[in-house]
């Protein structure tokens, strides 16, 4: 299906040296910020305690998190969690208090300000948790890297593959970037998003990877860059129905899901838009550079030897 159709093709690699360079700068850029401010961990990964209270009202969020700042809880996480009673209340773990005296403090706060709050649920995540969290976070961004270079070197070529899991990682490296430039938190619900986005981004430089492939054959007297710019152009169509319908759900969370899928949503959205960007901008340059060609698809017709050898 296609909303329209491009007549001549967009010159998209005439182009390709200056886009390039704004990625290498944004990419160090992103290294920049993640080296000197680092991430905003959650208490997932620095540890902490975690509190889910219920209200026979609804509960105003401002009203508790200026109630914990009176009481010198002032580093409190607050926010809706599932309806508008639920509260879920996060603190990081400070040396000298026990999760018992943390949990009667907190409580005698909120009930002195409120007395319709209960308790439900307290839960206590130790640093080493985080720590471990953290490693296997780490493990599997680079398992998953590693899986999406060997389907596309397998599928495709290994110029495609290196080509590729660049342009993926640069979405990624960019959204942590952005998460360190800002300090938003980095939970576990971010992380999920950053897999995703990486195996999300996948998905352009594959539909992209495999218009080139196809292109090599039907194009036989076409240069590679008019190709490369033949499969950007035939493809632009897809590109913006699948985006703008992922984007559409994902804005949709960003702007009415809360604050517990705000900032799962802001990944995702930066993911979505560095991701369309480095399958057409990062990804087709570096395969052209790394030397693709025609004779890697097509095999060259046997001589009259090499059939009376067979």
């Amino acid at each position: 299906m296609e909303f329209f159709k491009i007549r001549k093709d967009i010159p998209f690699m005439r182009h390709a040296l200056v886009f390039n360079v704004i990625s290498l700068i944004t990419f160090i850029l992103a290294v920049f910020f993640l080296a000197t401010k680092g991430l905003n961990y959650s208490i997932e990964f620095t540890g902490g305690t975690v509190f889910e209270l219920h209200y026979d009202h609804s509960a105003d969020t401002q009203k508790i998190r200026a109630a914990l700042d009176k009481a010198h809880f002032s580093e409190a996480s607050v926010l809706n969690f599932g309806s508008s009673r639920d509260v879920l209340v996060r603190l990081p773990l400070k040396s000298g208090q026990s999760s018992a005296d943390l949990s009667k403090n907190v409580m005698a706060t909120l009930s002195a300000e409120d007395k319709g709050v209960q308790l439900r649920r307290v839960e206590f995540v130790g640093p080493e948790v985080g720590r471990q969290l953290a490693d296997n976070a780490a493990l599997a961004l680079v398992v998953a890297s590693l899986g999406i270079m060997g389907y596309l070197a397998l599928r495709f070529e290994w110029r495609f593959s290196v080509a590729a899991i660049i342009a993926n990682l640069h979405d990624v490296v960019i959204i942590l970037g952005c998460f360190a430039l800002f300090q938003w938190e980095f939970s576990l619900p971010v992380l999920a998003a950053v897999l995703a986005v990486l195996g999300y981004s996948v998905n352009e430089s594959v539909v992209i990877a495999d218009r080139v492939r196809e292109n090599f054959r039907k194009m036989r007297r076409a240069s590679v860059t008019e190709i490369i710019d033949n499969a950007i152009t035939s493809t632009i169509s897809r590109t913006i129905i699948t985006h703008g319908c992922t984007q559409a759900m994902v804005l949709s969370m960003l702007l009415f899901g809360g604050a517990a899928l705000h900032y799962f949503a802001m990944a995702l959205t930066i993911g979505i838009c560095f991701g369309i960007y480095s399958s057409v901008l990062v990804m087709a340059p570096i395969v052209r550079w790394l030397g693709v060609s025609r004779t890697q698809f097509i095999r060259p017709p046997k001589t009259k030897k090499q059939e009376a050898v067979v």
